[in-house]
């Protein structure tokens, strides 16, 4: 169950950033469908993706989403009550003006799109209103950006490693950033179930 003072937490973050690698489809497929069509906040997810071929995340997610899940242009506004799938070959970072921008920067921790990349860039505009998830992952990208949201006053979930197909990714986020929870799918989907609640 959650605590009072992380479901406080959970209410008023502005946005939530997600990050996952292997195993990432089966994790989001029992989270995103819980997003409501007018959620309150955005959410922003990296997805480890081969760089050869455009991601079919959006088309995947979209069929079994009721909130509108979109990848998004260079630029483009940050806007709520979608799910944002970062695109193949390109860091997403979040803007100043809290708009998407895109980087060929060299990969980071083997990836592009880096999870730590957008983490760190939406820790820079959202600080303590921003609420991230690392899941499923076989590397550590996600842990440097996590510790950095829990920093800037962000909470951070971590999926429990032993619900995890693959643990390293959660194990160092576990270890670098003290997240404030650490759960099972389950309990994550109750916590984005909050989080996005529908907006009045």
């Amino acid at each position: 169950m959650l605590s009072a003072e992380l479901r406080d937490h959970l209410i008023r973050i502005e946005a939530l950033v997600v990050g996952a690698s292997a195993g990432a489809i089966e994790a989001l497929n029992q989270l995103l469908p819980i997003v409501p069509e007018n959620a309150r906040i955005p959410l922003v997810v990296v997805v480890h993706l081969p760089p050869n071929r455009a991601s079919l995340l959006p088309q995947i997610f979209a069929a079994r989403c009721a909130a509108c899940v979109r990848e998004p242009e260079d630029k483009q506004p940050v806007a709520a009550g979608n799910i944002w799938f970062a695109p193949s070959n390109y860091h997403l970072l979040l803007e100043p003006d809290c708009s998407f921008g895109f980087s060929t920067d060299l990969p980071v921790n083997f990836s592009r799109p880096s999870i730590d990349v957008l983490f760190e860039s939406a820790a820079d505009v959202f600080g303590e209103r921003l609420g991230c998830i690392v899941l499923t992952g076989a590397n550590d990208d996600g842990a440097h950006g996590a510790s950095t949201i829990r920093r800037r006053g962000g909470l951070v979930i971590v999926q429990d490693p032993n619900s995890a197909e693959a643990k390293q990714m959660p194990n160092a986020a576990i270890a670098r950033a003290n997240p404030q929870l650490i759960a099972t799918l389950p309990e994550i989907a109750e916590s984005i179930r909050l989080a996005t609640r529908a907006a009045p």
